[in-house]
């Protein structure tokens, strides 16, 4: 860390955007299944091998598992829309992402259907990634999808961190917080974890479906009153009673099961560092875990730019910076089409405007950021007033979170499609 400046490389400076794309193409190869997932494969059971999962980016990492191998199996899988990827032996259905949908509660009704009637000779193989809460739905008794759907969007609204969020929905669902696991019974889970979670707890990632956590229904309940969350009567009345509570990780009947997080945030930050600095620019990872209003964020990853761009401290130009995790944008009023990485960069760029020399690039690993076409954005200390060039009120446009129209006005939105992956958000500044 010291604040004496490096030498700048004999090659001239990499070009921002560029620079940016090879990081992002770094990451999600880092995080791509079908190159890492060949390192955690169990050993061949004596009975079945049977594959369940759900998220972004469970269809890949089928697809990787069944090319990987080597014995029979079967299974099904859900993921997202459009993010499907072909299987010979492994049935992939597609849901809703991020509000559940009836394709999703008969996609949850298949996994708990696979599972039954398992002997302790077979083994069951669970591929969870970020975005199987809302692919998953599966209201317990006394609620509906329509309550479930209005307990998701309760979350989305709130900015609660994903943690959090999690720890409601376990508790409010059949499938969820390790009660598929528990189904299975006898049979022995490995479940093989992609995470978008700060801190790669897997009991969080997709609200852990085949693992579980202690957390229990008094968490939830004071999640819901820190929050203020207003969710349908029967979610409280579920809450509120023993049925909610979830199975607890010392189940003897958990007891054989196995979690490997095969990709994170982490090993992908760490390979978009070292892309950055094979083109010739430092790279320094602030964190992997960063949670809190992506406004908020924005203006602290803002600061420091600030300091390295008008005083050299406390890392000397060029360099770039990194950071990980989720971020989460608490909606108030009627909002637009924004996603928090958006809407980080938006908040970045105002108040970064007119300080020469940097450059900033946030983007979700999954290909999507919200529920736009896009993965993220471009940001650059010009971007402010080419906004307001363009004829766009920029302070107003996040103000009513509509981060993604402010982006598309300039032409600086990053769309690189569905990815097969998902390790969370990449936010990258580049201080030239």
């Amino acid at each position: 860390m010291g604040t004496e400046r490096r030498d700048a490389p004999d090659n001239a400076a990499p070009e921002p955007r560029a620079l940016f794309c090879a990081m992002f193409d770094a990451a999600v190869a880092a995080a791509d299944p079908a190159r890492v997932i060949g390192d955690f494969l169990p050993t061949r059971p004596k009975g079945r091998t049977l594959v369940i999962g759900a998220g972004k980016a469970s269809a890949q990492m089928a697809a990787a598992f069944e090319a990987a191998w080597d014995g029979p199996l079967e299974g099904v899988v859900v993921t997202r829309y459009g993010y499907g990827a072909p299987c010979g032996r492994i049935e992939v259905l597609e849901a809703a992402h991020p509000v559940p949908d009836e394709a999703g509660l008969e996609a949850a009704r298949r996994l708990r259907a696979a599972v039954d009637g398992l002997t302790a000779d077979d083994l069951v193989v669970a591929l969870v990634s970020g975005g199987g809460s809302a692919l998953l739905p599966s209201p317990p008794p006394g609620m509906d999808l329509a309550d479930e759907i209005a307990v998701n969007e309760a979350l989305l609204a709130s900015g609660a961190p994903i943690a959090a969020m999690n720890t409601v929905r376990k508790h409010l669902s059949a499938i969820k917080g390790g009660r598929l696991a528990l189904a299975a019974h006898p049979a022995k889970v490995v479940s093989l974890v992609v995470s978008d979670i700060p801190g790669d707890n897997p009991a969080f990632v997709a609200s852990g479906p085949t693992v579980a956590d202690g957390a229990g229904r008094q968490d939830a309940l004071a999640i819901v009153e820190a929050y203020r969350l207003k969710l349908p009567e029967a979610a409280m009345r579920h809450l509120r009673s023993p049925a909610a509570d979830a199975p607890s990780p010392a189940d003897p009947r958990l007891a054989g099961n196995t979690v490997h997080v095969i990709a994170s945030a982490a090993r992908s930050l760490e390979a978009a560092a070292r892309e950055a600095e094979r083109r010739g620019v430092r790279a320094v990872i602030l964190s992997d875990a960063v949670e809190g209003e992506a406004r908020d964020v924005g203006g602290v990853h803002a600061a420091i730019a600030r300091e390295i761009a008008t005083r050299d401290r406390p890392f000397a130009r060029p360099v770039v910076l990194l950071s990980g995790g989720e971020t989460t944008v608490t909606l108030r009023g009627e909002g637009g089409r924004g996603g928090r990485n958006t809407e980080f960069l938006l908040a970045l760029a105002l108040a970064v405007d007119g300080v020469a020399g940097i450059h900033a690039f946030a983007a979700d690993t999954d290909g999507i950021d919200g529920s736009g076409d896009n993965a993220g954005a471009f940001a650059d200390w010009t971007a402010a007033a080419r906004m307001r060039a363009a004829g766009l009120d920029p302070r107003a446009a996040l103000a009513r979170h509509d981060a993604r129209a402010a982006f598309a006005a300039v032409g600086d939105l990053f769309s690189p499609g569905p990815t097969g992956t998902n390790v969370n958000d990449i936010r990258a500044m580049f201080i030239s």
